[in-house]
């Protein structure tokens, strides 16, 4: 039997806030323990949630961003549950009036290929603490710093038909919270952490079968492991006679597998109900507005505007716009050299992304600069240096030796463009190998390579390779 596989999302964001989103308790990462949770966090006796007025503009940039419909009145509702780290014993979040409601975004799981996935909902709830397992011996901790951190869960339609759709998915959401400046997207960190419903049927059925619940995977990598396993796993117990069960289950990465973690929770069990505490949020059109017209140039109108305007391929401008700290690297290097747009997205997605997956450092932290980078082009641009001899000065500008300039100037490396001087070259060399001279004159094109190289080595790489060419073509022909 063949198998169809039905995936949706689930994503919550961190949103980038200083202060949590109930109270003026700090958000900031890495405090000590329990340092940052305040009475309200804690839910004492007597204290009252105040809603941070900035996660319902952050909430609203994205629902604009998804072209998705924006609550004029949206309602906060208690989720009950009791876990140890949930201290009041229920979570704040949203249920059946969300602030932003069905939007859609389009991904690109395969060059050439794009998909409309539809956005359910987003919806505003606080975070819970945290249980630490690993710290103590026979016992658990618990943090309750995130207790109360301002959350923006993105529920996906189930459009989703394999894990590399389910990556380039979150991959799209995480490239577009952090372009909307309303999440910073760091996963070590648990910023931006995604649940995934997984269920598979036989292709063609129309009804769903049963899912399981993949949770707070935070890697791309993970989350299509665990997506591919948890099928695998789901067919195979289909055809051993089995059933799958509604549950919720953990990604164990070092064993790759998932295993059970609890029967799964519905809607009714949490006993949702408004929470009486906190009043309703209105959204008057003029703020929807408002907001619609500062929000900055979004991935997908930067991707547009690199192919109609620079020229670049969609590949590239595909990876360019799919990354804001790759995007801010390409603009900025941009500015100091506008004519050289695909030279410098050839190089900054060849070698400065092949150095920095290698040293294992994001773009924010290159040694190179944009600037650098562009400075280096521009010298490749005027013919100061070879293509060839451009690799070397951009090993010496990563070890930190300074600017092109001024690595060309001290090594001596601007290139040979005399062309009397490259002649005297291309005549010795001509002169040491007659042999190869009759096999080209014989019609075999490819020595034309030999004779190339032995000047380009007698050159030290500094003769213009173009120059070369022609002048070496012009003197065998002769």
């Amino acid at each position: 039997m063949k198998w169809e596989t039905v995936i949706g999302l689930e994503i919550h964001a961190q949103l980038a806030t200083h202060s949590k989103i109930f109270s003026g308790a700090s958000t900031a990462f890495g405090a000590e323990p329990n340092t940052q949770a305040c009475a309200v966090d804690l839910g004492l006796p007597g204290v009252l949630p105040v809603l941070n007025s900035e996660v319902v503009n952050m909430a609203i940039k994205f629902g604009v961003a998804v072209n998705a419909h924006i609550a004029h009145e949206s309602v906060f509702a208690r989720k009950n549950y009791f876990y140890p780290d949930l201290p009041k014993g229920y979570q704040i979040s949203q249920y059946e009036l969300p602030i932003v409601g069905e939007g859609q975004i389009t991904i690109t799981p395969e060059e050439g290929i794009s998909k409309v996935i539809g956005i359910t909902r987003a919806h505003l709830e606080e975070d819970a603490g945290k249980s630490l397992h690993d710290q103590f011996t026979d016992q658990t901790g618990i943090d309750l710093n995130r207790a109360g951190t301002p959350l923006l869960e993105i529920v996906s339609e189930p459009d989703l038909r394999s894990a590399k759709e389910a990556v380039a998915y979150a991959r799209k959401i995480h490239s577009l919270v952090q372009f909307l400046n309303i999440c910073d997207g760091n996963m070590q960190e648990g910023s931006f952490r995604c649940d995934a419903n997984v269920s598979v049927r036989p292709q063609g059925e129309e009804k769903l079968g049963t899912r399981a619940e993949l949770k707070n995977i935070n890697s791309f990598r993970f989350l299509e492991r665990a997506i591919n396993f948890e099928i695998e796993r789901q067919i195979d117990l289909i055809e051993d006679g089995g059933e799958v069960v509604q549950e919720t289950r953990l990604y164990d990465a070092d064993k790759n597998e998932t295993r059970s973690m609890r029967s799964k929770e519905e809607a009714n069990d949490y006993r949702y109900f408004p929470d009486p505490d906190l009043l309703p949020v209105r959204i008057s059109a003029d703020d929807i507005q408002h907001i619609r017209d500062t929000l900055p140039e979004l991935p997908e109108q930067k991707r547009q505007r690199y192919v109609e305007e620079l020229n670049l391929s969609e590949y590239n401008a595909d990876l360019l716009s799919g990354s804001r700290d790759i995007a801010d690297y390409f603009e900025t290097a941009l500015a100091e050299a506008p004519d050289l747009a695909s030279v410098l997205a050839n190089w900054i997605l060849g070698d400065l992304t092949g150095a920095l997956n290698k040293s294992e450092m994001a773009f924010t932290e290159s040694p190179v600069s944009p600037q650098q980078l562009a400075g280096l082009l521009k010298r490749i641009s005027d013919h100061t240096i070879s293509g060839k001899i451009a690799k070397d000065v951009f090993e010496a500008m990563w070890n930190g030796e300074g600017d092109a300039d001024d690595i060309i100037e001290r090594k001596g490396l601007k290139q040979i463009t005399d062309t009397g001087a490259i002649e005297k070259m291309i005549d010795e060399v001509i002169a040491n190998n007659p042999d190869q001279v009759e096999q080209f004159r014989a019609g075999k094109e490819k020595v034309l390579g030999f004779f190339v190289g032995q000047i380009m080595k007698q050159s030290k790489g500094k003769a213009n390779p173009g120059q070369v060419n022609q002048l070496l073509r012009d003197k065998l022909k002769s």
